[in-house]
């Protein structure tokens, strides 16, 4: 599985479609253009996955999950509630039009990798996200600091 790094700004055009930026088409070990792209759970933006990554995590729910649970198959509904999409010729990805309206009417497209996937936010979207983390540092201290082996102070002295 690719470790997916970089964020990039593309422009998208009234159909949704936009170009895949080479930086991160240089990630991604293998020569498949396919993709799954899904809402995000948590947040007002698509997830970009390669397909080989998609397939791994159903692959991992499915193991964890039980199909004759009630609650279990509706997770695992939801996780893969999701489109097939693939890289035309000149490099270009094209959204769904059921889930472009997560996007709006964005010309300007924001992809941000979370080391799994891509994130793809509109561009306000990603900036008030963005602008929303003012204390970033406290942040990661709070979640990774105490038990993660994390901390934003230096134990040297």
């Amino acid at each position: 599985m690719a470790l997916l790094l970089g964020t990039e700004y593309c422009k998208i055009d009234s159909n949704g479609r936009f170009k895949f930026p080479v930086a991160l088409k240089r990630q991604i070990a293998t020569d498949d253009n396919r993709f799954v792209v899904r809402r995000s759970f948590d947040s007002e933006c698509l997830e970009l996955w390669t397909y080989s990554s998609f397939q791994a995590e159903v692959e991992l729910l499915q193991e964890k999950l039980n199909p004759f649970n009630l609650v279990d198959r509706a997770i695992l509904r939801k996780m893969t509630h999701a489109n097939q999409i693939e890289m035309d010729s000149n490099d270009r990805l094209l959204i769904p039009p059921e889930q472009k309206g997560v996007l709006g009417e964005a010309k300007e497209i924001v992809l941000q990798s979370t080391g799994k996937a891509i994130e793809i936010w509109e561009r306000s979207a990603y900036d008030k996200m963005e602008a929303s983390l003012t204390d970033f540092a406290a942040l990661v201290d709070q979640r990774l600091g105490q038990n993660g082996g994390v901390s934003s102070t230096s134990t040297t002295e």
